[in-house]
């Protein structure tokens, strides 16, 4: 019993952490315009529509194809290749389409999948391990989008608004 209150707690957290980073580059993408989509600050850095494409491949890579054992057709190079193409709803999209596959491989996986070892990108993870990478992943690029939508937009998202934050644990 207590391994299955684990593997629901864990499923649901990352489930929790998924959708949360799905909405706030929901809520990025409301004050960006179509031609902010593909601005590069620089050229060793993304645009958003890159970050949004990078995201699927890996989510992609990582837990629908390593977790849910689907074949690995990645071109990783491509993510960041694009400059034009999509709009932003099509970016979302596929981005919300990506994350209900990913909580869909979630749901469905067994304890014995999770603890399962493959090959991933090169490197050596359990389903567990794989999809952590991925919900961090996930975390740390929406963390880029809302920097640079900020840096354009010279605004606050209000990701908390209504949310007193200065609460202690108790």
């Amino acid at each position: 019993m207590e391994v299955n209150l684990f593997l629901n707690d864990f499923k649901q957290n990352c489930i929790f952490r998924l959708d949360e980073s799905l909405r706030m580059v929901n809520s990025s993408f409301g004050f960006i315009a179509e031609t902010d989509v593909w601005k590069k600050p620089n050229s060793s850095l993304n645009s958003i529509g890159n970050l949004i494409l990078h995201l699927c491949g890996n989510m992609t890579q990582y837990v629908i194809s390593g977790v849910g054992n689907i074949p690995d057709t990645r071109n990783r190079n491509a993510e960041f290749e694009i400059e034009s193409g999509m709009t932003k709803s099509e970016l979302l999209a596929q981005l919300e389409a990506t994350v209900q596959q990913v909580k869909k491989v979630l749901e469905d996986s067994t304890i014995e999948n999770l603890l399962e070892i493959r090959n991933i990108q090169g490197f050596q993870f359990s389903g567990i391990g794989a999809i952590i990478h991925a919900v961090e992943h996930f975390s740390y690029h929406t963390g880029q989008i809302a920097f640079w939508v900020k840096y354009l937009k010279a605004k606050d998202l209000g990701f908390y608004g209504g949310i007193d934050l200065t609460q202690t644990n108790s």
